[in-house]
């Protein structure tokens, strides 16, 4: 014996590992488990944090059995079984309550694919033991006549794809086990029901069969009977609609639908390996850059049923608040309805807790005693039931030490639980949770720190909402299912949303619910807005997931797509008009409404100062004004990386006297100009080092060609506004203009090239910097070195001379204001002589600045400004794994950027790497470059 156990909790020696894991964690307080967790961060053997013993699959086996009773699978297999698989069989070896069943392994979908849709013989050999094994534990036959056994098919890949690949539910059932069922149970209104799902769901899964179809049958029944919800039908009603089902199955597909089990498990099993490359989930997988993912696990598990009657229900809960991140319990349930109710958000459900349920009335002007009596909470409709699911839950949390979105079923008062995993949040909620979760002691605060596993997530923090000052009145209002702003032009599907975002519109996808096919438009939209569905709805997740504002369950609003309107009570709104949503408070308002900046919490500091522990890199900020300069610092910049001069050009009527300067033709006509630009860069560089108050600032001096500040048409009325101010004719500021016309501009006359050309543009950037630099200083405002950036040099006599340049006037500056201080003047290697011959620059350069989107477009040789055009596609075929601009993680940047920091005088130079995608996850990963001292720099 190698391991033994401790708790204080009763358990027999003579267990295995695995055994007193799992009695340990069925008996375990979340005090225990806390308590267990913070131990074993000191132990050589961490219990709880791997949760069970570490497992890998057996070569040449594809199928795997999970049971509270034995389970062949665990947490460690998540390659293999995929995230559902992985964590039920997890959940059943840890003893919570998972109904039994197999996973086909993901590497079997691969197969499937390869085999033109059909299965090794070997495989077909295992689902069949695996079948007769769950018959014998579940004392159930497959298809019979007096005790079927139904099963659900799901799919399961490994990362979470929430409601993107396909689910069939009570697979197994018939003509004759539905009256075996109905004989069983003594309830044969449940088994009816279970049928004409099955049916609809079959349909849609494995045949293509439009969900619309069967919707019409019931819309049909229930206008008939004068009722409004599917539970108020009855059974008599329920065998109709079976009827009426299999007749649209064989008008759509032209065949009888089947009725013999081993056929409908088998076609479901394709369709969920198939649903793998269907064109919603591959839309996914491009949205949120999933890759090498070998494919879709296939659960089989035994059905339970939330349909039998008052005492079953189906739910979806979060361990915590899954849009703010609060330590609340936090889901949503239907009485008498099976899983998809919730989360396809058919029905809209009602809330676990009390206090939420009690919320949720308030909001809707419900009164307390109404409330209680026809739409109470799990917590005081089940309450037993109440208390072992959050025993679960805060089990399942301590034991992934994760936030949990969990899927449970109650069949006639007994919890059973059919899925756990991590919960998609909010980035407020990721960056709060994460935070709690490191000061509750159940993660360290690098793993907390890592827990942000998307860096983009943390844009959504960044964007503006809706001025809570401002007093507004709602058309109507739903759940704030995710937060944040959207103001856009109403759509009524998906295509239309996507091809309106091409023309640059904005706009809001407005549908009755969301389906996976919904995605695309999803991900274009400015917010969501459906009609049915709760906050655990396929809306409400995918949309926390992008991080879209969301509305859902808004019952007032009534959505004709046919005419495409809107209308909630005597407001109907058409396609193209503008909604503002909060997501914050679920309202939508009428027209566009104004947005403010958002505010950081506190949360967000704390995780940054976690961060600030581990990192190698400083971050500085893209600024080129006064405003933004203030904003970087709001947002933790710790410095300016990139003050874009040219930028400061385009303010007010600036514009003018810079093609003054341009289409001057004498020095004098120059430097007049010159001299008023200077009063305006002085100006500029005075509030940027106020507002940096000694953070360091990188200043480039002018580097696009001329021809980007002069009028598009030579002859237009701004030329000849150009030529009257200058009292030259206005041929010859159309010859001037025509004269700077370049082929390949992005190659010509800019950067350095300018300067060399025209030093006296470049003297005047140098004295604005310096003027504006001892202004600051005298004023005893602290102020750091100025670093002077020379953009574009390719060869060190060209750095050389500017310079020189720059240092005459620097120093001639500081002697006028009787002013002393230190400065720099580097360069950006961005073009790729400069990164070859790094160490003869480097000479003369105090520090360098890596210019990765000329790095890139010239070593792959392709403009940025068109290389959209192709770029998509290279993407999606393979060619590039990453459109090159967005991600550093390429070959150009990484081989190049390299041989230039290995050049031996580099290592007494600063570098630093500036890119448009810095916040993208792999933009750090220059792994020539790890031992540079350097600053990172985002636009």
């Amino acid at each position: 014996k190698y391991v033994y156990f401790f708790s204080k909790l009763s358990v027999h020696h003579n267990m295995s590992l695995e055994s007193q894991i799992a009695a340990l964690l069925k008996q375990a307080t979340p005090e225990d488990l806390i308590a267990l967790v913070n131990k074993s961060k000191q132990s050589t053997l961490s219990v709880v944090s791997s949760g069970s013993v570490k497992k890998r699959g057996t070569p040449g086996k594809y199928v795997y059995y999970f049971s509270p009773s034995g389970t062949e699978g665990s947490v460690e297999m998540k390659n293999e079984l995929g995230g559902k698989g992985a964590n039920l069989a997890e959940m059943a070896s840890i003893g919570l309550p998972v109904p039994p069943g197999f996973t086909i392994s993901a590497e079997m979908c691969d197969v499937y694919t390869n085999m033109g849709g059909d299965y090794p013989q070997s495989v077909k050999d295992e689902v069949a033991a695996n079948l007769a094994k769950l018959e014998e534990e579940t004392a159930k036959k497959f298809g019979d006549n007096a005790n079927p056994l139904l099963v659900s098919v799901r799919s399961g890949a490994s990362v979470s794809m929430p409601g993107m690949m396909d689910t069939v539910l009570n697979l197994g059932m018939n003509d004759v086990a539905v009256e075996g069922l109905a004989s069983k149970t003594g309830n044969p209104r449940f088994a009816w029901d279970s049928y004409r799902r099955f049916i609809a769901m079959f349909s849609n899964v494995v045949k293509g069969v439009s969900g619309e179809e069967f919707e019409h049958v019931l819309d049909t029944i229930k206008r008939k009977k004068a009722v409004e919800s599917d539970t108020d039908l009855d059974t008599d009603d329920l065998k109709w609609v079976v009827k009426q089902f299999k007749n649209v199955f064989q008008r759509e597909t032209g065949e009888v639908f089947p009725q013999e089990p081993n056929h409908q498990l088998w076609a479901a099993i394709d369709a969920v390996f198939g649903s793998w490359n269907n064109p919603r989930a591959v839309k996914y997988r491009q949205i949120n850059d999933i890759k090498g993912v070998l494919g879709t696990a296939v659960n089989v598990q035994s059905m339970v049923f939330g349909n039998t009657g008052e005492t079953s229900a189906t739910g979806v809960c979060f361990s915590r608040n899954p849009s703010n991140g609060e330590n609340n319990f936090y889901g949503e349930w239907l009485v008498n309805a099976q899983g998809e109710d919730v989360v396809a958000g058919i029905r809209t459900p009602q809330q676990i807790t009390k206090v939420a349920s009690q919320h949720w009335a308030q909001e809707h002007g419900i009164s307390e005693e109404e409330r209680a009596s026809k739409f109470p909470s799990m917590e005081e409709g089940m309450p037993e039931t109440y208390k072992e699911l959050v025993r679960v839950k805060d089990l399942l949390q301590y034991h992934y030490r994760d936030m949990q979105d969990m899927e449970f079923t109650i069949e006639d008062n007994k919890l059973y639980m059919l899925q756990t995993r991590s919960g998609k949040r909010t980035a407020l909620a990721a960056v709060k949770i994460a935070v709690d979760m490191a000061a509750e002691g159940l993660i360290e605060d690098k793993e907390a720190v890592m827990r942000i596993s998307d860096p983009k997530q943390l844009d959504q923090l960044l964007h503006p909402m809706i001025d809570p000052k401002i007093k507004l009145k709602a058309m109507c209002k739903g759940l704030p299912a995710s937060p944040g702003a959207g103001v856009g032009q109403i759509v009524f599907n998906s295509e239309d949303a996507e091809e309106w975002a091409k023309q640059g519109k904005k706009v809001i996808l407005v549908r009755l619910e969301t389906s996976p096919e919904d995605v695309g438009g999803m991900h274009v939209a400015q917010g969501i807005l459906t009609a049915r569905g709760g906050m655990t709805s396929h809306a409400a997740v995918v949309a926390r997931g992008m991080g879209k504002c969301c509305v859902c369950g808004v019952g007032e609003l009534k959505i004709d797509n046919e005419a495409k309107t809107m209308t909630v009570g005597r407001i109907t709104l058409d396609e193209g008009d503008w909604i503002t949503l909060n997501g914050n408070t679920g309202e939508v308002i009428e027209g566009q409404v104004p947005l403010v900046e958002c505010s950081l919490t506190g949360d967000f500091k704390k995780l940054m100062d976690m961060c600030d522990k581990y990192r190698r890199l400083r971050v500085r900020a893209n600024a080129d004004t006064p405003q933004d300069c203030k904003v970087a610092v709001r947002f933790g910049a710790e410095g300016v990386g990139l003050c874009r001069t040219e930028h400061m050009f385009f303010t007010g009527n600036r514009i003018d006297t810079v093609r003054e300067m341009i289409v001057a033709d004498n020095l004098d006509q120059r430097m007049a100009a010159l001299d008023r630009l200077l009063e305006f860069q002085r100006e500029d560089f005075h509030g940027i080092f106020i507002e940096m108050r000694g953070r360091p600032v990188t200043v480039r001096l002018l580097d696009p060609p001329l021809h980007e500040f002069v009028p598009h048409q030579s002859d237009g009325a701004e030329a000849k506004l150009l030529a009257t101010a200058l009292k030259i004719s206005l041929e010859k500021v159309k010859a001037r203009i025509e004269s700077l016309v370049e082929a390949n501009p992005m190659l010509g006359h800019r950067g350095c090239r300018l300067g060399i050309t025209y030093p006296e543009i470049y003297d005047m950037q140098v004295r604005a910097v310096f003027e504006a630099a001892c202004q600051v200083k005298k004023a005893g405002i602290p102020i750091q070195a100025p670093e002077i950036m020379i953009p574009l040099v390719g060869k060190v006599e060209e750095l050389r001379i500017l310079k020189e340049n720059a240092i005459a006037v620097a120093e001639a500056v500081m002697k006028e204001q009787s002013c002393t201080m230190k400065y720099m003047i580097g360069t950006m290697i961005e073009v790729p002589r400069a990164a070859v011959v790094a160490d003869t620059i480097a000479t003369e350069a105090e520090f360098f600045s890596f210019g990765t989107n000329d790095l890139t477009q010239m070593g792959c040789g392709f403009s940025r400004a068109t290389a959209n055009k192709f770029l998509g596609e290279y993407v999606q075929k393979g060619i590039y794994e990453y459109d090159p601009f967005q991600s550093n993680n390429h070959e150009t940047a990484l081989r190049i950027t390299p041989s230039t920091s290995l050049g031996a005088p580099m290592s007494s130079s600063r570098g630093s790497l500036q890119f448009e995608g810095a916040s993208n996850a792999n933009a750090t990963e220059f792994r020539g470059c790890s031992h540079l001292r350097g600053t990172l720099c985002w636009a």
